[in-house]
């Protein structure tokens, strides 16, 4: 196994992430920790799904890829080793890797259960001797319990008009929102499509590119990782229209006719 990658919610203000490393390299050696992301913001489900879900796949088949967000929502919190499509995932018992892969989990095993006399050091150092054990064995012949991982997310809303939320928003202040190209596909066919935020601002178009309007004018399109974006030509979406990340006042309704 070459490549572990780390993705959490810790941030880079303290040393959680350097303690993290250090546990695993304990227990691996001859491998290279990449990390995805730290920052992603505190409990946001849909955010951290999203940049998952688009980071993981771009790395080569045998990676090991190790979810440390929101560890702790659990009374009794859990470590779940899952396989999908050449790739192996180390995370907590919640919506975070059903909601990155759309619930296309192949299997799972349970690893550790914390109690009280556990730590997240427990938990990591469980992690650490996992991942050495897959650079020798597959998932399937470790001595591991079956487990069923799945969202408990309600699925997507369907309907002729529906609200949605901001779950990231980049470097450049473009807003993402969580409605897919795939979703439009299957509900705006031959319909005409509408998007209003804040009340007050309605696009009713999906372009393919930036540069398809002006410099300064608003535009929606599916960004690569096949998400709706809210943009400006050369300019800051967020700061304009005044969209947040959680924000209570996005008010993002999209509608068809």
């Amino acid at each position: 196994m070459g490549y572990i990658t780390l993705f959490s919610d810790f941030g880079l203000q303290d040393a959680s992430v350097a303690i993290a490393k250090g546990i695993l390299m304990q227990h691996i050696s001859l491998s290279t920790i990449i990390d995805i992301n730290h920052e992603v913001q505190p409990f946001n489900m849909l955010q951290a799904a999203y940049l998952f879900g688009s980071a993981y796949k771009n790395f080569p088949k045998g990676t090991c890829h190790l979810l440390m967000f929101d560890i702790f929502s659990a009374q009794n919190p859990r470590l779940i080793l899952s396989e999908y499509d050449g790739h192996y995932f180390l995370s907590p018992d919640n919506d975070l890797l059903p909601l990155s892969l759309k619930d296309n989990i192949s299997q799972s095993w349970l690893c550790l259960e914390l109690h009280r006399s556990h730590s997240f050091h427990s938990w990591l150092h469980r992690a650490g001797e996992i991942v050495a054990q897959l650079q020798s064995a597959a998932p399937a012949k470790l001595d591991l319990m079956g487990y069923e991982l799945s969202s408990k997310t309600k699925p997507n809303p369907t309907g002729n008009e529906i609200m949605y939320d901001v779950i990231h928003i980049d470097q450049f202040e473009n807003v993402t929102v969580n409605f897919t190209k795939e979703q439009y596909e299957q509900l705006g066919p031959g319909k005409s499509f509408s998007i209003r935020f804040t009340q007050v601002e309605e696009i009713n178009e999906i372009r393919e590119n930036y540069n398809d309007v002006r410099e300064g004018y608003k535009l929606c399109r599916f960004n690569s990782n096949g998400y709706l974006e809210i943009c400006l030509n050369h300019g800051k979406a967020a700061s304009l229209f005044g969209l947040k990340l959680g924000g209570k006042n996005n008010n993002i309704k999209i509608s068809f006719s």
